[in-house]
């Protein structure tokens, strides 16, 4: 472990810049749901079919690699950073939890929609879009602030 603390600073890089990438992913899927689905509704299938490559080379070079490595490296710095006892990591944690959850309910809504099923309307998709926004402004203050 003492290595990895001489690495902290790098790792805690390392973990924002996943986050990042995590979160651009999470803006662009959902975006990408509405545009499919309205494609579908309209009937332009062509265009659908291009959705669903996109939504699943988002998923496969962007989204999943960097979920995994947000986990990975955020347990490795609370590991090493000695947090596992203060409540904003908890907090953090629980916040990082439902957005994994988002983005599973995101990659499953992109296959209903592969196969033309849709559950939701074009407005609601579209407020779904700004879950990951309220997630991660939370998430940001829980470990600047660190209220508890």
């Amino acid at each position: 472990m003492d290595v990895l603390a001489g690495a902290y600073l790098w790792i805690v890089a390392a973990h924002v810049i996943f986050v990042i990438f995590w979160m651009a992913g999470l803006f662009m899927l959902p975006r990408y749901l509405v545009y499919h689905q309205e494609a579908l509704v309209a009937g332009r299938s062509e265009e659908a079919a291009l959705w669903v490559e996109r939504e699943g080379k988002i998923r496969a070079i962007i989204l999943t690699p960097a979920m995994i490595a947000v986990w990975l490296l955020g347990l490795l710095l609370a590991t090493i950073g000695q947090h596992w006892g203060e409540g904003w990591l908890h907090a953090k944690l629980l916040f990082v939890l439902l957005l994994s959850g988002y983005h599973g309910w995101a990659v499953g809504y992109a296959r209903k929609l592969a196969k033309g099923v849709m559950r939701f309307d074009g407005r609601r998709l579209r407020m779904l879009n700004e879950v990951p926004a309220l997630a991660a402004t939370v998430i940001v203050v829980l470990v600047f602030v660190k209220p508890f």
